[in-house]
């Protein structure tokens, strides 16, 4: 009896390439989860490299002007340095602003995490003053004492924070940029990839308590408001 299937000589029958093609995505299926992770880590470890390198030219900031910036030091800085750069914001581009107005630091990279914010690297144009850190170019939120910068007298405390939930000044966070993990950057140059609760978004950074958290068993302790000065967006 002859078959009805047709096949050209050296060639595929149309079952033999459905086959293939099924074999093709059942692969893809299962490879992908894992490449996407894969991806996801490598941000993180970005993250927690960029963080590094932040704490310490913070820390030098610091050494040079009395404190973390805020905006007492944004008019110090202006006056010492006579630079061109706006510092007079309320995010925290304009805060990590003053480092590179300060002369510390001619890069923007430290300042970048992969976040919903951000999610192309700085390209670290500096002039016009309007391109530097604008807009996108920040993912690290900056910690604050209300108004004023915290201080670095306790080695618990935190600095900078990544990724932000929509850019969330509530101390939520997005678990989808860095592989479910919050980037946290801590006054003694510690940086730190926490897991982020799937219930409320947030971190404990305490035993118990979350990063907002103040007073008694807490890293803030009482006479602490934190605040987080989120990036801002595009």
């Amino acid at each position: 009896m002859k078959s009805n299937t047709k096949q050209q000589p050296g060639g595929f029958t149309l079952v033999e390439l459905l086959v293939v093609i099924v074999i093709i995505v059942t692969l893809a299926g299962v490879a992908y989860p894992k490449l996407l992770s894969m991806v996801k880590k490598g941000d993180q470890i970005a993250a927690v490299r960029n963080g590094q390198s932040m704490i310490l030219v913070l820390n030098e900031f610091a050494n040079d002007y009395g404190s973390y910036p805020d905006a007492d030091t944004a008019k110090e800085v202006t006056t010492k340095t006579g630079s061109p750069l706006n510092l007079t914001g309320d995010t925290a581009n304009d805060y990590f602003r003053q480092i590179i107005a300060s002369g510390i630091l001619k890069s923007e990279d430290p300042f970048f995490a992969k976040s919903s914010i951000s999610t192309k690297k700085p390209d670290n144009l500096m002039t016009p003053p309007a391109e530097c850190l604008k807009g996108g170019e920040v993912g690290f939120g900056y910690m604050m004492n209300g108004t004023k910068a915290i201080a670095n007298d306790d080695p618990n405390r935190i600095i900078a924070v990544t990724p932000l939930f929509n850019g969330s000044a509530k101390g939520e966070f997005d678990s989808g940029p860095l592989d479910q993990k919050a980037v946290l950057v801590g006054v003694d140059s510690s940086v730190k990839a926490l897991i982020i609760r799937q219930d409320n978004k947030k971190v404990v950074v305490n035993g118990t308590k979350t990063l907002l958290e103040n007073g008694e068993g807490t890293i803030w302790g009482a006479d602490i408001t934190p605040v987080i000065k989120v990036p801002k967006k595009k």
